[in-house]
């Protein structure tokens, strides 16, 4: 498993996630508080991007812009329709400043 470097804690406010290209995959890394999740960027309905929706912190889901499918930040499973299937997870920690990704 690599480990990447992908922003600095700094770079993310509470409640907001950004897409980044790690190792040939699209993740969305969402800082919930202190807390950092990662998971595919591709909502598993269309090809949309989950980084560009809405953070919802109490319940820690990720919410598609385009169709309204929320997906777990800790399973990647959807909650909601019209999404079926699961996105992936990644695990995601703090270095110091630096906000790391580790991808197979």
């Amino acid at each position: 498993m690599a480990a990447e470097r992908v922003c600095a804690v700094g770079d993310l406010a509470p409640g907001e996630a950004r897409r980044f290209d790690v190792g040939g995959h699209r993740i969305a890394v969402v800082r919930v508080g202190d807390d950092w999740y990662a998971i595919g960027d591709r909502c598993s309905h269309q090809d949309v991007s989950l980084a560009e929706g809405e953070v919802h912190g109490e319940s820690l889901e990720l919410e598609c812009f385009k169709h309204g499918s929320c997906f777990s930040l800790t399973t990647g499973v959807p909650s909601s329709l019209p999404a079926t299937k699961a996105v992936p997870t990644y695990s995601v920690s703090v270095i110091g400043d630096d906000v790391v990704l580790e991808v197979s």
